[in-house]
């Protein structure tokens, strides 16, 4: 992904979520996002007259955890020194289609990138609201959770043992 996605990154939040759109667009704006190892999963087959249409979207971030949740400064700084002084990047937003939940897209395109991740990072940062059905699918994938606020779990993924 490229820059150029970001109007696909609000329209497919927007829709997703319900977030509005002029939040969206700040934060995708403002929070440093890891365009190159973000991931757009495309359909190369003709689908109720789609050719190459969008199916799903991947988008990496490497903003600091406090600037998710300023909270965690105040309530655990040595916790938050100590993530911070390791490598991490986070998963800032990851939307399948309807049709594409269940399947192996979600796995395949956290694939395509994991290779780049493990030589790079010391752990993937998730921030899930409250509200998603995400928190399982990412614990299992390893995800431990670490802090919570009043809006968010946050997990850490480890990309070494």
């Amino acid at each position: 992904m490229t820059a150029a996605d970001a109007p696909l990154t609000v329209d497919w939040m927007v829709r997703q979520y319900g977030f509005d759109r002029s939040e969206v667009e700040g934060w995708v704006r403002d929070l440093h996002f890891n365009w190159p190892l973000s991931v757009k999963a495309i359909t190369n087959t003709i689908t109720q007259s789609r050719n190459n249409a969008i199916i799903g979207l991947l988008n990496m971030s490497d903003y600091r955890i406090e600037e998710e949740t300023p909270l965690i400064a105040r309530e655990k700084p040595d916790l938050l020194a100590a993530m911070n002084a390791r490598r991490y990047t986070a998963v800032f937003s990851f939307i399948v289609a309807p049709e594409y939940r269940g399947t192996r897209l979600n796995y395949d395109m956290i694939m395509s990138i994991m290779p780049e991740l493990k030589a790079n990072y010391d752990f993937v940062f998730i921030p899930v609201l409250h509200r998603l059905k995400t928190h399982q699918y990412w614990q299992r994938w390893g995800a431990r959770e670490f802090y919570r606020d009043a809006d968010c779990v946050y997990y850490q993924l480890p990309l070494h043992a």
